[in-house]
């Protein structure tokens, strides 16, 4: 069984220097092809279900799918809750059988979103499950706007929530299909500077592979949040497989075409996270 939790493949890629893909899953044939992939690479990943993932399929679900890959895999794997917005949410990944939660607090108050992360987990760690929190608003491409993380801020979070891993503004925004801007990296060592803590990257697909790479061997962050750049490799594959015989209508057989496309993209991403 290869089932772990957050901070289970955070701790020596932040000590070995390298990072871990948190690959944002929406259903069955993306997240076996992930592990496929990691298994081919040989690193370990992370399956993330986040909020729209969980409006088609159900926490308990997902835990039983996560899970199930992982038992069955040859590399370390986490059942991760992307974005959980309530306690209610978190405890119920947990009970789901979860490995670690990811609460969102980024649009609070810095108070108030301590407060919160800070109980969630603690009921996380209680329950041998890791928690990543969020401090600094990471926005979206064509929505809202980031709040870029302050370095004050981001020590005081880490120190009084206790959390495994701090996910940070600094440039990087959600649903970004090209890769044509980069990280404030001025900002990222400011927060290095104060905190021990792994970092993580939300929508790490506006990212360039080679910043990608540098900050992976060379920074404090240790997880990069990947999901529209392979969204895309299944979406073309998806489309190729419809469109090469139209007279076809199980999406069993269709579904199958997308398999070995998502594989190969996601190889892609997860070579990028390798250390030196």
């Amino acid at each position: 069984m290869s089932l772990v939790t957050l901070s289970d493949v955070l701790q020596p890629a932040l000590r070995d220097g390298y990072a871990v893909a948190g690959l944002v899953t929406l259903g069955w044939e993306d997240m076996r092809a992930y592990v496929a992939a990691a298994e081919a690479e040989d690193v370990p990943v992370i399956l993330q279900a986040g909020p729209s993932c969980r409006e088609h399929t159900p926490l308990p679900v997902l835990g039983k799918m996560f899970r199930h890959l992982a038992e069955a895999a040859s590399v370390p794997v986490v059942a991760h809750l992307d974005h959980g917005y309530t306690h209610e949410e978190c405890r119920t990944a947990i009970d789901s059988g979860f490995t670690s939660v990811m609460f969102d607090g980024s649009r609070k108050a810095l108070a108030q979103n301590i407060a919160e992360t800070a109980a969630i987990a603690e009921m996380a760690h209680a329950a041998g499950v890791s928690c990543e929190g969020e401090i600094g608003f990471v926005g979206y491409s064509g929505g809202e706007g980031s709040d870029g993380t302050d370095p004050d801020e981001a020590a005081q979070f880490a120190s009084e929530t206790d959390v495994d891993a701090m996910a940070i503004s600094v440039g990087n925004v959600h649903l970004q299909q090209d890769k044509e801007g980069g990280l404030d990296q001025a900002r990222i060592r400011a927060i290095e500077a104060v905190t021990q803590v792994p970092l993580v990257i939300h929508g790490g697909s506006g990212v360039p592979v080679a910043q990608r790479t540098a900050l992976a061997r060379g920074s404090k962050i240790c997880k990069f949040n990947i999901g529209t750049e392979l969204r895309m490799a299944f979406g073309q594959a998806l489309r190729t497989a419809v469109n090469a015989d139209p007279e076809r209508f199980d999406r069993v057989q269709i579904l199958k075409e997308t398999h070995e496309p998502v594989v190969e993209a996601t190889r892609r991403v997860l070579q990028a996270f390798k250390g030196a």
